[in-house]
């Protein structure tokens, strides 16, 4: 699994380390993902500021998020309804919760420890990696204020 603990030393790490450049561009979106985890395009265009800060235009943006996405240092999550959403969790087994209310995310570990961690019916063929799973419901937030 890949966490950020440091700032700009570690992101730099982990950039060289899958063969990218450290880019003052990426190193912000690396250091604005450990802040804002499950975060959209656009919550990260809002922490990194408005406009062109760090250099980034919008499609800068998602592009880099395409090379750490390929890069395998940051994860894209799509949930259904809801936009990509990227994290640094990666290399794990791990799942997630979304509210159906706010569309808060939370990650989950899976109960059994390896991957797949589901065992379909038939899998025609197919050699198996990895299952994906989503449980939607209500976070305890959004039921405490509905009450």
């Amino acid at each position: 699994m890949i966490t950020m603990n440091t700032a700009a030393d570690t992101a730099t790490d982990l950039l060289r380390s899958r063969g990218l450049r450290s880019t003052a561009q990426r190193r912000a979106v690396l250091t604005a993902l450990g802040e804002a985890p499950h975060a959209t395009a656009p919550d990260l265009e809002s922490l990194l500021g408005p406009g062109t800060a760090h250099g980034l235009s919008r499609q800068g943006l998602y592009n880099v998020l395409d090379d750490l996405a390929r890069s395998g240092l940051v994860r894209c999550i799509e949930p259904a309804g809801s936009p990509a959403r990227y994290e640094l969790r990666v290399g794990d087994n791990h799942h997630h919760l979304v509210c159906r209310t706010c569309g808060r995310v939370q990650d989950v570990d899976c109960a059994v420890g390896a991957a797949p961690c589901l065992t379909p019916s038939d899998t025609h063929g197919f050699a198996l990696a990895e299952a994906e799973v989503t449980w939607w419901g209500t976070c305890e937030s959004c039921r405490e204020a509905d009450a």
